[in-house]
């Protein structure tokens, strides 16, 4: 499965980075790369709680497990937020360390050409890990990806107060605690977004971007024959979505001809969406107050003449009540 190998390649790299900050700050004695390097350890802890999850997800769903395992990568999200969050308290505290009790830094130039590779290794692998879960609707590496991307924007910052500190000889060595302390803010609030965004994955809390998507893809491509829509409901489960909604179809239709007007609207979402979906359906039989919004042609039973088709919006797809009864 492509989002096992990805993550396992982030989880063999994240190691390497690790021990390769670890050998700048040692040569450095820097507390700017020591917090990198901190970062690093969060690195490598989510990295192998995301392999863990994506290989938990991908099971199929079980008699416990009805809608399968794919919660189980919202977890590990948390668990990565948590910390991320817990690493920027750690920078924060050695950063005022180093403004009370200064040393001297050495080695800067070595430090900085390891933190520059090190930096451009996380963009490019973390960039990949984005697309590659937004794809494959895959919350981990959709947070390993960020992460990564984040954390090489930090380095940025830490190599520019590197340089600074070295082209001073020393002199402005409060620049190592104070660049210190920018990177434990955004490390922070780093760590609340994916603890926030996670949380929300696991009390089922709507997507309005993928909603409002969904729906506009059905609006765009609506047969006559769909009356009406209502209720519609999607959640993610790792990298399944899923779709409930009621269709109003004409009444006199057969079981086989509804059956066809599901399996072509589910067809559409998965065409739109490229992974997997599922679909439930409940039909509706459409009612007489409900002519006047069909469009289809020649129907044999229409009861009102046309005016016009409900647009389907946000607004009025949710609900749980048919439309078209009161004028």
């Amino acid at each position: 499965m492509m989002q096992i190998r990805i993550q396992r390649n982030i989880a063999i790299l994240s190691i390497v980075l690790f021990l390769g900050k670890m050998l700048a700050w040692y040569l450095t004695n820097s507390v700017m790369v020591l917090t990198d390097a901190l970062e690093s350890i969060v690195n490598v802890a989510a990295a192998f709680l995301g392999l863990f999850s994506i290989t938990f997800a991908a099971l199929p769903r079980d008699t416990n497990h009805p809608y399968g395992h794919g919660k189980a990568e919202f977890l590990s999200s948390a668990v990565e937020g948590t910390l991320i969050f817990i690493a920027g308290i750690v920078i924060i505290y050695q950063a005022i360390h180093q403004l009370i009790i200064p040393h001297p830094l050495q080695r800067l130039d070595l430090g900085i050409f390891i933190i520059a590779g090190a930096g451009l290794i996380n963009f490019f692998a973390g960039k990949y890990a984005e697309k590659a879960g937004k794809k494959n609707n895959s919350m981990v590496l959709v947070s390993a990806g960020n992460h990564l991307v984040t954390d090489s924007y930090s380095t940025i910052a830490i190599l520019v107060g590197l340089m600074l500190v070295l082209l001073t000889n020393n002199r402005w060595m409060w620049l190592d605690s104070a660049v210190a302390l920018c990177f434990a803010v955004i490390t922070m609030v780093t760590g609340y977004k994916v603890l926030r965004r996670s949380v929300s994955g696991m009390m089922d809390e709507m997507d309005m971007a993928q909603l409002n998507e969904v729906i506009d893809v059905l609006q765009k491509n609506r047969k006559p024959q769909w009356v009406d829509l209502h209720n519609l409901r999607v959640i993610q489960y790792g990298s399944l979505m899923h779709v409930d909604a009621h269709m109003t179809l004409p009444w006199y239709y057969s079981v086989a001809q509804a059956e066809k007007e599901i399996d072509s609207l589910e067809q559409l979402i998965r065409e739109h969406f490229h992974n997997q979906v599922e679909v439930f359906i409940h039909i509706d039989g459409c009612l007489p107050y409900q002519c006047r919004l069909c469009a289809l042609e020649g129907c044999p039973e229409r009861q009102e003449s046309f005016q016009q088709q409900l647009e389907w919006k946000i607004d009025n797809i949710w609900a749980n009540a048919k439309h078209g009864e009161n004028p």
